[in-house]
């Protein structure tokens, strides 16, 4: 599973590398514009980084001109994230590129055979997720 993840990777930053988007700064883009996030804690949650890590990338996305950091007007405490126009323009392009190589990984694959291992995968999931729930439990 690691090697399939990190060969997609690679499929997806090639693809996306005429945008000048990496793996590290296209993940953050599509969760702003999905709406998953709207704070860079919310957002290091989301991507599963520390806070200090996604400021970084953020500081590189918004050098890029694609992100915005925009204090809260009810709490000053609190700096919300923004796509720009051109962030929500190269957000609105990854969905595309994230399906093409996605569809050419599956290539050969019946939709049955699609559907089998969706199904298998998420039973894999939900047994780690219940196993890990049950270790926390004991700690």
């Amino acid at each position: 599973m690691r090697q399939i993840l990190s060969l997609a990777t690679s499929q997806i930053d090639k693809a996306l590398e005429p945008a000048g988007l990496t793996n590290a700064q296209w993940v953050p883009l599509v969760k702003l514009h999905m709406g998953q996030a709207s704070t860079v804690a919310e957002l290091a949650r989301e991507c599963k980084l520390d806070a200090g890590a996604m400021t970084r990338t953020l500081d590189r996305l918004e050098a890029k001109g694609l992100v915005a950091r925009v204090r809260s007007s009810e709490d000053r405490r609190v700096v919300n994230l923004e796509l720009t126009r051109e962030g929500r323009e190269a957000a609105k392009e990854i969905p595309a590129v994230l399906c093409d190589v996605q569809n050419a990984f599956l290539q050969g694959l019946t939709v049955a055979e699609w559907t089998q291992l969706k199904d298998l995968l998420r039973r894999i999931l939900a047994n780690g997720q219940a196993l890990q729930a049950e270790t926390q439990g004991q700690e």
